[in-house]
């Protein structure tokens, strides 16, 4: 059973859900269009073509989730994997600022990394097999 909230917290769940789908879904037309910036990122990580295909696909997959209800804490956690790897990405090979964006790229990971953290969280009793773990037990008396 899932904890009542409150409806601020509803309302900031919701913005953060949506937000997070909206920055996955504007990334997707330079992956599946082959953009000369999502082909070099993909390139320097050694992955390109199937990295930047199979990336858009995770990131298309983890929007939608985010979109509906009943599957937005498991989107949230899959999003949490699919960001892990941009900022590894980031940090290990491409460096914060790629191709002079001043960072954006690295500071957009880290926006959706904090926002499906928060989302996971609040949703995280709505997991499944580990949700009932986290779930209200009502007060013995």
């Amino acid at each position: 059973m899932s904890a009542p909230r409150s409806k601020a917290l509803n309302i900031s769940l919701w913005i953060a859900q949506i937000a997070v789908a909206v920055l996955y879904l504007q990334t997707l037309f330079f992956k599946f269009t082959a953009a000369p910036e999502a082909v070099w990122i993909f390139t320097q990580l050694g992955v390109e073509p199937w990295g930047r295909v199979a990336t858009g696909a995770a990131e298309l997959i983890v929007a939608l989730l985010l979109l509906v209800p009943m599957t937005a804490a498991i989107g949230a956690v899959m999003s949490l994997g699919v960001i892990a790897g941009a900022i590894v990405s980031h940090l290990a090979v491409l460096g914060i600022v790629v191709q002079n964006d001043g960072g954006t790229l690295f500071i957009m990971a880290l926006v959706i990394f904090f926002a499906s953290t928060f989302i996971a969280w609040i949703r995280r009793d709505e997991l499944p097999i580990i949700g009932a773990r986290f779930a209200v037990q009502p007060a013995r008396g």
